[in-house]
């Protein structure tokens, strides 16, 4: 743990367990966000053109408090990882793809005091798939499957369908069709998506599904990438999304599963 983290948790158990213990408060989501937040920070890794943080986070709560969440853990766990890629966002940290948190009942931690565990996994669907969140751990999965199985095919996720406009500089527009293939973006003709703008790279990023996303990635542009504003190395992308390149802007107007 880095000597900041270490301090930070030293606070934490000073003020915030006891306080919790002495009037009885129920934890809240938006403690576990902060939580969560602080452990995204403690846990990036920066490289040469971006800041890389972990895409996976097992929160470790005390069976009282997951109780007390009731029926809503499975949708407070979406919107925490929600919450998660919105905060990397907007510190400008890449995130490998959609980050998923998981809430795990743990008896040896205290009331009012989560535990989170973080880590960074492969983007690619390099494994078996495995067992569904908060079962057990990732790596100690097992397959169901007998020893005298031949053959295992992986599952694919489906790519997605998208749709984009492009808003050019001249003013004009153009409606652009994703059927979940690479997409490259630049000046240069081999790119599947050419742009006529003297401030985009000749091949200045790529489009692609993952795991049922799609993701955004720059590819080591002149001017970057810009996602709402926010400068960005790769990002996942939903409805609603505007990708800046150059003076032309492209406008996610619908993402669908292929």
């Amino acid at each position: 743990m880095r000597p900041l983290a270490a301090l930070e948790r030293f606070f934490e158990r000073i003020f915030e367990r006891p306080s919790a213990r002495l009037f009885g408060a129920r934890l809240q989501p938006v403690q576990v966000q902060r939580r969560i937040e602080r452990v995204m920070e403690n846990e990036r890794l920066s490289g040469a053109d971006r800041i890389l943080v972990p895409n996976r986070f097992r929160v470790h709560l005390h069976p009282d408090d997951l109780d007390s969440f009731g029926g809503i853990s499975e949708s407070l766990a979406a919107e925490l990882a929600d919450g998660v890629l919105g905060f990397a966002r907007s510190h400008r940290y890449a995130v490998a793809d959609r980050p998923r948190v998981d809430l795990v009942a743990d008896p040896r931690v205290g009331r009012g005091d989560p535990r989170v565990e973080a880590r960074f996994t492969d983007p690619e669907p390099s494994a078996p798939v495995g067992p569904e969140p908060g079962s057990r751990r990732d790596d100690e999965y097992q397959s169901p499957v007998g020893t005298r199985t031949m053959v295992f095919q992986v599952p694919t996720a489906p790519a997605p369908l998208a749709r984009l406009r492009e808003l050019r500089p001249d003013g004009t527009e153009r409606q652009i069709d994703l059927d979940g293939s690479t997409l490259t973006i630049g000046r240069a003709s081999d790119n599947a998506l050419v742009l006529f703008d003297g401030r985009v790279s000749r091949h200045h990023a790529r489009l692609q599904a993952r795991r049922g996303t799609l993701v955004f990635r720059d590819l080591g542009s002149t001017n970057g990438s810009r996602v709402n504003g926010v400068r960005v190395a790769e990002v996942v992308l939903g409805e609603g999304d505007r990708i800046e390149v150059g003076d032309t802007v492209l406008v996610v107007e619908s993402v669908s599963p292929g």
